[in-house]
């Protein structure tokens, strides 16, 4: 549990804190007052000298210490003996016959009774000790000990803080032992009723026999705590030092004040008030660092810093500048001083060190204890503490006696505790140079570790598996994960002069890699019960994203039956010590943050041996690294909310966009003008209303789009190219009242009469008439626009339609988390970088020119070229090649037409080309690789998925299939009659759309059913994952009562005419139920073709078109598709005619 203070409303630990702190507070409460009782009462009276004084007030520490060291191994054997909830609730029932007895003390002023008193409070508290450390296992969670522990420890001091102050202040008034003896008997009748809500538990060891021979039983008691092991045994005495420190503090701050600062009382409880948050903020501080594990790692330099506060306090006390006339300083004049703020800082810095000392030990022995002893082992772990304070304050005593000054104390002690803090980071290096390297790197790249939890989740054998951007990535993993974990090393690079110090950190594994018998090396040492540490990718990444991935740690970890734990380090690729500079933006101190995913194990098919085992393993481990870059990737923002945080990240003068027009948009444009337009749209329009854009792909529709999105406006964007009465069709089923559009565009694509249908029913905005209504308010108001900080990632982000072609167009409705999620994906999958041009000439109103072509790239830091209209097949070529472009979105129509134009040197700077919304035809992908040398990869997706569902890559690449499901897609097949080698499609993941806006209610969000989207395509999956379209649910034809797939007819068209457009339909047929007819450009097409074909490749004969016909060329939509309901009202006529 990271927020620990959640315990403090949980049954199972408040009970226990307010008892504990009552009971302290009572301790000190009675002990402060006696102090006051001695110095400034009895002192005064009596005229006693300085050292009879200190004498006395060291007494009544030790006093109070004493019967911890007498009775905590009876209390231990009680705590294990009996249910731990009730012997608590007797001795805090004992504790209100000795608040009676305190408070009858200070009203008589006696010396031996008080004394007496404060030997039956220390007695209670010695038994209570073993039952309330030993409990809190019982009741908390394993991550919750250090947060419950440093609750615990906190609520401790500030109950001394507390009963300091109220001891101290109420009884230097006259009469002050009246409410102070009232006090402590409420306060013990509190203390009584809160333990008995304390959880009940069950008796550790009913069959201990109860020794009442206090020395036999204590050493009984030390003897088996000692000889539990040695980590137990070096904690026992870590703790105990712990405690004879803090305790000289605590008992000479009142000769220290007043003997050494010559100040008045309020000073004193000023220290002590310094000294308990101190501690506080160390103890809590230990939950933040360690996030709930159980660990030593900050004990090394805790102990390093008690030293160096103590050894300054020394010095420091040299500096003390004492009141002239011989009087005591109040609090005003000590703090009046400069000098005195460095004592202030000393203090407090000795109690914060402290803390952190101390809250991990206690953990550690509460969580390496066995639940029989645990209390008894408290027991000894109390002894040891009390044997350390009455040491303490046995030399204490005696220095004073012989003359020693309370700052010598704390130089000798100071020097005692740099012996001890040596000793430890002798003993523990390793955590030194952890908590070093970790100081090191938070200071310089502000480090956030996130989920570290699951490393203990992932048990005793684990393969750790990263990501590899940068030569930081080890030294951070070595630092902030807990333990010492086992590094596999390249042999040449272990070698290295600057890699060996990092050695020293780990368990370093040197692997040949020219070396099978390594593998089998490291499967022996996981199998030993270690955590081995290995990235996959075997180097540096150069793209920053995932490379290819090896399959060693994949067979590791299935041979070592272990669990594979991912991590994920990001913004380390920012730094110079990444192989990616010009390819990322380069920071000299990026924020880092290294992600812990959830633990999991390989289900590999038992029955899959050698090679065939190796690869299921290696494609299970790049899912899974896949999957961890999708995952540990923020997409719980808005879209305007990345976009400002990638100008942040690249600087807001690089080049984001550039249109047809030529003139480059920075992001600091980008952002300044859609901010002030923005501010304008905000006052035409409704929070949350959705707004149409019917824009060309340019930079005027790029700023559009985001000044509606920093409005908190939804767009909507319209696709011109689907006619006046399905456009006003859309803008009904949106409840769309406002359309922005530009009158160069209306005059240039000849859209007047779609514009007039379109004013007739909403209003027409033109962007070249606002320009001018642009005022300084409205540019004003821009940089004090609407937070974003309360926008729900999961609202609408834009609406896109769809075609109409099968009825009125829907309203896709997608959510920002949608988009980002989208873009996440195929980043996960495929690296860009700020070297890329992206060539978008797919219009914003089609999902792919949407996500693809613009956000990814612009979220992304990649230039993005936004081109209007993807049917000019001579230009768009040209463009490319001037342009530099190195990433091009298409389809195959778009493609085949580029590629028939294109010179085979226009597209030499493409690195990648992306093709969907269509099958891409065999001929289509060999003219792309003969002609240019550049690959196709097809994905696969629809509007409703943001938009990509599959997509091959560089690595992965399956010709004929649209590639493997992205990260997060889950997919599932629903059989089909007739078809047999597949299924019909739905999807769910993070990219489905939050639903359809339908005409039948209008503006109505309708979502999909269970979150699952009915992609109403028919699709195989083979073993290896890769999905092959068959076709569209509605593409297929019943013939004779057999399933014809219209898909696998147009796929023969093409392959015999493949530089010619074809299309099959399926109509009404009298005999066989339906017949297919194919429409193609090819001159001279004849059925015998399509037969020989068919006969020659083994295709049944129903798939061969009853009616063959050339036509001048194929209807095509918008979007690249073929308009198959145009091509069925032509083939309806051509057999009209026959």
């Amino acid at each position: 549990m990271n927020n620990q203070f959640l315990l403090m409303k949980d049954k199972r630990f408040l009970p226990l804190f307010i008892t504990q702190f009552l009971g302290a507070f009572h301790d000190n409460l009675f002990k402060n007052a006696l102090i006051v009782l001695i110095l400034y009462r009895i002192a005064t009276q009596t005229g006693m000298d300085a050292q009879t004084q200190s004498l006395l007030t060291t007494a009544a520490a030790g006093t109070l210490v004493l019967p911890f060291f007498l009775f905590s191994a009876m209390g231990g054997q009680l705590a294990d003996k009996y249910p731990k909830n009730i012997v608590m609730r007797y001795i805090k029932l004992i504790e209100v016959g000795i608040a009676v007895l305190g408070a009858a003390s200070l009203l008589t002023g006696s010396l031996v009774l008080s004394f007496i008193n404060l030997f039956a409070l220390g007695a209670q508290s010695a038994f209570f000790g073993p039952c309330k450390y030993s409990i809190l296992p019982e009741h908390l969670k394993r991550d919750e000990l250090i947060g419950g522990n440093a609750l615990l420890n906190t609520g401790t001091f500030l109950a001394i803080l507390i009963g300091t102050i109220v001891g101290t202040t109420v009884m230097a008034h006259e009469s002050g032992e009246v409410p102070i003896g009232l006090l402590m008997i409420i306060t013990a009748l509190i203390g009584y009723g809160a333990s008995r809500s304390i959880p009940s538990c069950v008796a550790a060891d009913t069959s201990i026999k109860i020794n009442p021979n206090i020395a036999t039983e204590t050493y009984d008691v030390l003897k088996k705590s000692f000889r539990h092991s040695k980590d137990i045994t070096l904690v026992l005495l870590g703790k105990g030092w712990f405690f004879c420190v803090g305790s000289l503090f605590l008992s000479q701050f009142p000769n220290y004040v007043k003997g050494t600062i010559q100040a008045e009382e309020v000073v004193l409880t000023f220290f002590t008030v310094l000294f308990s948050v101190g501690i506080g903020i160390g103890g809590l501080l230990n939950n933040r660092l360690l996030r709930g594990s159980i660990s030593a790692v900050f004990v090394p330099i805790a102990a390093i810093g008690l030293t160096v506060g103590s050894l300054d306090l020394y010095w420091a006390t040299s500096h003390i500048v004492h009141n002239t006339d011989g009087t005591l300083m109040s609090f005003k004049e000590f703090i009046s001083h400069l000098s005195h703020w460095r004592i202030i800082l000393d203090v407090t810095l000795i109690a914060a060190f402290g803390g952190l000392f101390v809250v991990p030990l206690a953990a550690i022995l509460q969580d390496r204890t066995p639940e029989e002893t645990r209390a008894q082992i408290m027991a000894g772990s109390a002894i040891v503490d009390s044997l350390f304070m009455v040491g303490s304050a046995v030399v204490a005593s005696i220095l004073i006696a012989f003359g020693w000054e309370v700052k010598q104390l704390f130089f000798a002690f100071a020097i005692a505790n740099l012996v001890v803090a040596v000793y430890i980071c002798k003993l523990l290096p390793d955590y030194l140079f952890k908590t070093i390297l970790q100081v090191l790197f938070k200071l310089l790249y502000r480090v956030e570790v996130r989920g570290i939890e699951n490393v203990e989740k992932a048990g005793k054998r684990a393969v750790i598996v990263g990501n590899h951007i940068s030569l930081l990535d080890p030294p951070l993993l070595a630092a902030f994960l807990p333990g010492r974990p086992m590094f596999a090393v390249n042999t040449q690079v272990s070698q290295w002069w600057w890699v060996r110090p990092f050695l020293k950190l780990v368990d370093a594994f040197p692997i040949d890699p020219t070396n099978p018998y390594s593998i089998k090396a490291m499967i022996r040492k996981v199998e030993e019960d270690r955590h081995l540490v290995i990235f996959p990718e075997g180097r540096l990444s150069s793209t920053g994203s995932l490379m290819k991935i090896y399959d060693g740690p994949g067979l590791i970890a299935d041979k070592a039956e272990a669990m594979i734990l991912p991590i994920r380090i990001d913004g380390a690729q920012y730094t110079g010590f990444a192989r990616l500079r010009n390819k990322m933006p380069f920071k000299r101190f990026p924020k880092i943050t290294i992600t812990i995913m959830e633990p999991l194990s390989f289900k590999i098919d038992e029955e899959l041996k050698g090679r065939a085992r190796r690869a299921a393993a290696s494609r299970q481990l790049y899912d899974v690294m896949e999957s961890m870059m999708l995952k540990s990737t923020d997409t719980e923002q808005t879209l305007w909310e990345a976009l400002l945080k990638a100008e942040m990240l690249q600087g807001d003068d690089f080049i984001c966009a550039e249109d047809a027009e030529f003139k480059p948009m920075r992001y600091a444009d980008l952002i300044k003008k859609s901010k002030v337009l923005g501010a304008y749209f905000s006052d035409l329009t409704q929070k949350q209303e959705t707004v149409g854009v019917l824009l060309p792909n340019s930079l005027g529709a790029v700023v559009t789009f985001f000044a509606l999105q920093s409005a908190l406006r939804v767009p909507a964007m319209l696709n011109f190219t689907m006619g006046a009465q399905a456009l006003c069709s859309a803008c009904s089923t949106g409840k769309i009242q406002t359309v922005l559009t530009s009158r160069r565009f209306v005059e240039m694509g000849k859209l007047e009469g779609l514009v007039e249908a379109l004013a007739s029913q909403v209003r027409v905005l033109y962007l070249e008439d606002i320009a001018p209504k642009i005022s300084f308010g409205y540019k004003l108001k821009a940089f004090s626009s609407v937070r974003h900080d309360g926008q729900d990632p999961h609202s609408p982000a834009v609406v896109l339609f769809t075609s109409g072609s099968e009825g009125a167009p829907k309203g896709v409705v997608l959510s920002h988390a949608n988009l980002l999620s989208n873009i996440a994906q195929l980043s996960s999958r495929v690296a860009f970088n700020r070297q890329d041009i992206v060539f978008n000439c797919l219009p914003m109103f089609h999902s792919f020119g949407m996500t693809g072509g613009t956000l990814l790239p612009l979220l992304s830091g990649v230039k993005t070229f936004l081109y209007p209209n993807p049917l000019h097949v001579r230009i768009v070529p040209e463009l490319v090649y001037a342009t530099n472009a190195t990433i091009l979105f298409g389809t195959d129509t778009f493609l085949n037409g580029y590629a028939r134009m294109a010179n085979a040197y226009d597209f030499y700077g493409v690195r990648y080309i992306f093709a969907g919304a269509e099958k891409v035809k065999d001929s289509t992908r060999k003219i792309y690789m003969d002609k240019f040398g550049v690959r196709i990869l097809e994905g696969y997706g629809a509007t409703e998925t943001s938009p990509v569902i599959a997509v091959n890559s560089p690595m992965h690449t399956q010709d004929g299939s649209v590639g493997r499901a992205l990260a997060g897609v889950i997919l599932r097949l629903e059989d089909v009659p007739g078809v047999e080698a597949g299924g019909r499609l739905f999807v769910q993941g993070p990219n489905v759309m939050l639903g359809y806006y339908k005409d039948d209610k209008p503006g109505e969000l309708q979502p999909p059913e269970g979150g699952w989207h009915d992609t109403g395509d028919i699709v195989s999956v083979d073993a290896e994952g890769d999905i092959r379209i068959l076709g569209r649910a509605k593409r297929f034809a019943k013939i004779a009562g057999e399933m014809v797939s219209l898909s696998v007819v147009e796929s023969m068209a093409s392959a015999l005419w493949p530089d010619e457009m074809s299309a099959v339909v399926a109509l009404p047929d009298a005999k066989k139920g339906e017949q297919l007819v194919l429409l193609t450009t090819k001159s001279g097409a004849s059925r015998s073709d399509i037969s020989s074909y068919a006969s020659e490749n083994g295709i049944p004969a129903l798939s061969v078109p009853a009616t063959i016909s050339t036509v001048e060329k194929i209807p095509v939509l918008g979007t690249g598709k073929t308009d198959y309901q145009e091509v069925k009202e032509i083939a309806e006529k051509i057999l009209a005619t026959k």
